[in-house]
Formats: structure tokens, C-alpha cells, sequence
């Protein structure tokens, strides 16, 4: 299973996942059909399938134009977001699992950013890594505001995604890192690995890089948000509480 990174509106990323084999492509969060129509035409391949991760319009915007142009396709996504998202066929709770290029995706529920974020992890197979897609939840050094959740939902949510292997690459959909990495900086300023972090991706982002993927052994080394029972966050958030860590740096980020 081949991942494409498709940049689209200011900071948006889609991915579009193609079978050589089958010559076929399953697309997650098509915030717009025009770029995801474009890598379809350059591979010559067929979408037989939308994956969302939550109603939000940026992750959805492309939905019926897709369909439109593709009338069998399934359009998954989370079962609490039934009638939020357009054209959907599929209602997904945790632990169900879905299907494309010989691979299979166990379905993550997640809530916090909204009630109804599901992401999409395939764990390892053959010589493939593991691939996460987790729309809106965990960023590259930082995680999703709350927008329908609470701090204990989104807590426990990213502590599902802390489990997940090191190896494990993470496709987040918004080009956040550098924003968040500075904010991280503010409260573990003294973490070697999250200044070594930094000062890549600026240069990255100095030459319009993208720093996506990321992957999860990165992200607990360097993300505050997944380091809610370190000294230094804790001291940072001035308390020990693991969901009240969380809140305060959450609301320190929204501040920011």
C-alpha cells in the first residue's frame, strides 16, 4: 500500500492509499475532490473507497463530488457521526475493522476533538510499517482542540494511540508542527530530543517541507501531549493529575 500526501486550502493534508496491484485507491479526509481527481488520473487508478475521521467540513468538503464521480464507492466513517457526514454508508465503532490493499485497519475511537473521531491504524504487515491515520486527534507535536469533548475523553484517546508501536508513522491532516513544537518548547524546554526536534523542522518548513509523517516513537519523546506523566509536564502544568495535566496544557496551547 502505497500513502500520498496530497496538500490542500492553507494547511490541510489529504491521503490518498493506492494498490499498484489492483490499480485501485481509497482516500481519508477529502477536504476537496480536485487534488485527490489529479494523483487518480497520474496513477491511473479507481477510488473505491472515502475514509473519514470526523464531520469537520475541511475533512469532508470533497465527499460528493467523489461520489459523484464514483457512484459504487463506500464512504466510511464513525457511527455517532451519522447525518454529519455526506454520503455515508458505513457506521464504524471501535474495534471493527475495514479492508483495502490486502491489508486491514482496526477502527480507533476517539473522542475528544469531536464526540464522534474514529481514526484508522494499519499495524505492521510483511515489510510494511504500520500506518495511523488519525485526522484531527494527535498532531506532530501537538493534538486536536476540543471541540465536543473533555479533557478525560481526549486523555484516554491519545493514550490508545501511546500504545501503538514506535515504528508506527503517523498521518496527521493539518501542517501544525512547527506552531506546535514552539509551544512545546515553553513547557519542556530542557528535552534534548524536542530541541534537536525543532530545530529540523524549522529548517524543514524554511524550505515549504512538509514534516508529515510523523511516527509514534517521535511523538512520545517530544509531543507534551503524550507526556502527561513526565516531571517536566507535570511541574509545567503545576499538578500531578494526569487529566488535569492535560486540561491545563491544553488550555496553555489554546493561548498560545
Amino acid at each position: 500500500m502505497q500513502v500520498y500526501r496530497l496538500p490542500v486550502l492553507s494547511d490541510n493534508y489529504i491521503f490518498l492509499l493506492h494498490d499498484p496491484d489492483r490499480h485501485t485507491a481509497a482516500v481519508v479526509d477529502p477536504a476537496r475532490s480536485h487534488p485527490v481527481l489529479e494523483q487518480l488520473q497520474a496513477l491511473g487508478a479507481e477510488l473505491t473507497a472515502i475514509f473519514i475521521t470526523h464531520h469537520h467540513s475541511d475533512h469532508i468538503g470533497g465527499n460528493q463530488e467523489l461520489i459523484d464521480r464514483f457512484p459504487q464507492i463506500k464512504v466510511y466513517g464513525g457511527a455517532e457521526d451519522r447525518g454529519r457526514i455526506p454520503g455515508q454508508q458505513v457506521f464504524l465503532q471501535a474495534g471493527d475493522r475495514v479492508s483495502f490493499a490486502n491489508r486491514t485497519a482496526e477502527v480507533f475511537f476517539l473522542p475528544g476533538h469531536t464526540k464522534a473521531h474514529i481514526a484508522y491504524y494499519f499495524p505492521p504487515s510483511n515489510s510494511e510499517i504500520g500506518e495511523l491515520f488519525c485526522g484531527d486527534t494527535l498532531f506532530a507535536g501537538g493534538c486536536g482542540r476540543l471541540k465536543e469533548g473533555t479533557p478525560a475523553q481526549m486523555l484516554a484517546s491519545l493514550g490508545q494511540l501511546r500504545n501503538l508501536p514506535d515504528s508506527t508513522r503517523v498521518w496527521c491532516a493539518h501542517e501544525y508542527t512547527l506552531n506546535n513544537l514552539q509551544f512545546a518548547l515553553s513547557v519542556d524546554g530542557d528535552n534534548p530530543d524536542l530541541q534537536q526536534r525543532f530545530a529540523k523542522v524549522k529548517e524543514a518548513r524554511s524550505r515549504s517541507q512538509p514534516t508529515i509523517p510523523s511516527s509514534i516513537g517521535l511523538e512520545k519523546s517530544t509531543n507534551p501531549f503524550l507526556r502527561w506523566d513526565f516531571p517536566s509536564i507535570q511541574s509545567a502544568a503545576n499538578t500531578s493529575d494526569p487529566v488535569q495535566t492535560f486540561a491545563r496544557l491544553r488550555g496553555m496551547k489554546d493561548q498560545f
